[in-house]
């Protein structure tokens, strides 16, 4: 499939959303967001996740202001870009009510200064997301540069509240993050469309590699068998780095080196998904070398499948993530009370998921650790989240999990990749299929 397999959003989609924010920052307020600047070296330009969330607009260097009062919006455009014909296309696209050059948005804050005095403006100061990041890496490498002697730049987030602060210095700087946060947490019709089709991409990637699983294949060939159904079908690239360890690595939750050897006797963990129209999926998959589960893989494997039906099986609106989380609990209570497990450690491990509270784990949307928390209330129909049951055995190092990506609905829930095997016969079946990557044949 291409990229037209879905259709884009309309700009009354943008629109609601734009307005949504006004209704967020009053009557005398404005909203005023920077889009990514133009890409350094040979890169495809990509918008920034908030900035496309509200216009839909993929041009560098573009700005856009709402205004609280009139409840329009209007969109500014590098020179150059700001041609009739561009700004027609830009104004359909996007649905806004106004495009102007960025050389008019200086003019039109301080018309806006001189009818209201003391005028608030709301702008983003979160660290943008932009292709492959999420929220939660973009301040850990913020930190990082911050506490570098040698470094210590500020954000550009940063940089442009201090700039709208010198040029007026009548203006009051607030934080829009939290308000598209939640606006971002709960998903319309239109964008679980276009997540479910970011799933499926995910799903058929996840299946592709396990049935071209064998020993002494390389784990950047499984990431490659991804990174091709992803282009094919209309992504344009990956939603996050690839998790593909096998063996020993797997203990590292988030290793990204790709670049062991498959070997009989191990399990690999995929979790991968694309960046599809600016969403993607989550999922996470272990299956064994060989094709077969060993003893004790299949042990705790299989407890962690059960553990994963228990949670899915709750998950419906009105209640919380608390409330699911204790009642998959007791009834894996009453599972582990009848299994007799190899080894002590676990049977321990095992008792320790009990209490882990993370089994329903993150959302996901524009980044697969997605913005806003969902925890502070209860579900939702939209709520779009990871369910991601998780065992340690760190005598052995042993990582055990199962993750699956579902929306909210209005009487319990849609798994968007709830069609990849979980079950360890079901995987085993799938394995004995002809893998793509043997049909391929080994690099010259």
């Amino acid at each position: 499939m291409t990229d037209e397999a879905l259709p884009g959003f309309a700009p009354e989609e943008f629109a609601a959303r734009r307005t949504r924010v006004c209704d967020a920052i009053g009557d005398g307020s404005l909203a005023l967001l920077q889009g990514a600047p133009a890409p350094t070296g040979f890169r495809r330009f990509r918008q920034t996740n908030e900035f496309h969330y509200l216009t839909g607009v993929e041009i560098p260097h573009a700005y856009v202001l709402l205004d609280g009062r009139t409840r329009t919006s209007t969109l500014y455009l590098p020179s150059g870009r700001g041609t009739a014909e561009a700004a027609g296309t830009e104004k359909r696209r996007s649905g806004v009510e106004r495009v102007a050059g960025t050389e008019r948005l200086a003019a039109d804050l301080a018309t806006q200064l001189l009818r209201t005095p003391g005028l608030t403006v709301h702008t983003p100061l979160a660290p943008a997301e932009v292709a492959g990041s999420t929220r939660d890496t973009l301040l850990l490498g913020a930190a990082q540069a911050a506490s570098d002697p040698w470094d210590g730049a500020e954000s550009r987030e940063a940089r442009f509240a201090q700039r709208l602060k010198t040029r007026f210095s009548q203006i009051e700087v607030r934080d829009l993050s939290p308000v598209l946060d939640r606006l971002r947490l709960v998903k319309s019709p239109a964008e679980v469309a276009v997540m479910r089709y970011a799933a499926r991409l995910t799903g058929l990637a996840v299946m592709d590699a396990m049935r071209s699983t064998r020993p002494a294949v390389a784990e950047y060939e499984l990431e490659a068998l991804a990174q091709l159904r992803f282009r094919q079908g209309g992504a344009r690239g990956e939603g996050y780095c690839a998790i593909l360890p096998s063996g020993a690595a797997i203990w590292d939750a988030h290793y990204s080196a790709n670049d062991g050897i498959l070997r009989d006797g191990e399990m690999v963990l995929m979790d991968y998904a694309p960046d599809y129209r600016y969403y993607t999926s989550d999922i996470g998959r272990m299956w064994p070398v060989g094709g077969t589960f060993l003893p004790a893989q299949r042990e705790l494997y299989g407890f962690m499948e059960r553990y994963h039906q228990a949670v899915l099986r709750r998950i419906r609106p009105g209640v919380t993530a608390e409330t699911i989380h204790a009642e998959a609990a007791a009834e894996m209570g009453g599972v582990l009370a009848e299994t007799v497990f190899s080894k002590p450690v676990y049977a321990e491990a095992a008792r320790r998921t009990l209490t882990f509270d993370g089994h329903l784990s993150h959302p996901v949307g524009m980044a697969v650790h997605d913005v806003g928390d969902y925890r502070r209330a209860a579900l939702s129909p939209g709520l779009v989240i990871a369910v991601d049951p998780q065992m340690w055995v760190p005598e052995e190092q042993l990582y055990v999990r199962v993750e699956d990506t579902v929306v909210v609905t209005a009487d319990g829930m849609e798994n968007l990749t709830g069609f990849v095997p979980t079950r360890p016969e079901d995987i085993e079946r799938l394995m004995r299929e002809p893998g793509l990557l043997q049909a391929y044949g080994e690099a010259e």
